[in-house]
């Protein structure tokens, strides 16, 4: 499916310069949303052209962060959707008919699970692990978790993949006079699979680290009270 999706989206890279941006933001709309739509093959190419100069402005360090900010803001309008989805549909329908607009019964079912039992930091840790990453909104929306908090966390998480994914695209354009889309996508792909172990532990501290302050934090309240 990525092989296929990333010759598709190849002759549209050829509208870089003047509608990069704009194609950034509802790609990573559609990516963040229930269809199934690999973010790596958005934004590590996007990485690559504003490495070589060959977006909007031309200016690496702007084209950077323009596609940065356009790819993060994308991620939460999609996961807004998903979010909204599930507070004015309902478990019911959700798990009903989800299956017909790509929400496999299972998926949601997993999601939920992880969602109640860990909380509010899954809308961030999720969106840093495959599969999972966009349904995770699903049953925060269920929830009803505080929008603001939603948003935050999920700009959080959005925010960190975005820019390992534009990282790595740069890193082929420093490397590399010539490499198709598809190759840079594969090569992408590999380099995030070889060391998705780090990016793991990194979690793993940031979880630890939340879990404590917030227990501190309602310990003290609690005595407080």
């Amino acid at each position: 499916m990525i092989e296929y999706l990333a010759q598709q989206l190849e002759g549209i890279s050829q509208l870089a310069p003047a509608w990069g941006f704009v194609l950034i933001f509802v790609f990573m709309t559609i990516e963040s949303s229930f269809v199934p739509f690999p973010s790596e093959i958005v934004m590590i190419p996007a990485g690559f052209l504003a490495f070589r100069g060959d977006l909007t402005t031309g200016v690496v360090s702007l084209d950077l962060l323009f596609a940065f900010f356009c790819g993060l803001s994308g991620s939460i309008l999609g996961a807004w959707i998903n979010y909204w989805l599930a507070v004015k549909l309902g478990r019911p329908i959700l798990h009903k008919y989800g299956k017909y607009f790509f929400l496999k019964e299972d998926l949601l079912n997993r999601a939920e699970e992880i969602f109640r039992s860990y909380g509010d930091i899954t809308t961030f840790v999720c969106r840093l692990i495959p599969v999972i990453r966009q349904i995770i909104s699903i049953p925060a929306g269920l929830s009803k978790m505080p929008l603001g908090r939603f948003t935050f966390f999920t700009g959080l998480g959005a925010g960190i993949w975005v820019l390992v994914l534009l990282i790595i695209g740069a890193y082929f354009g420093h490397l590399s006079g010539e490499l198709s889309y598809l190759d840079m996508v594969v090569k992408g792909k590999g380099m995030i699979h070889d060391n998705f172990i780090w990016l793991i532990f990194g979690l793993v501290a940031v979880v630890i680290a939340y879990s404590f302050m917030h227990k501190k934090i309602m310990g003290s309240k609690a005595s407080e009270a």
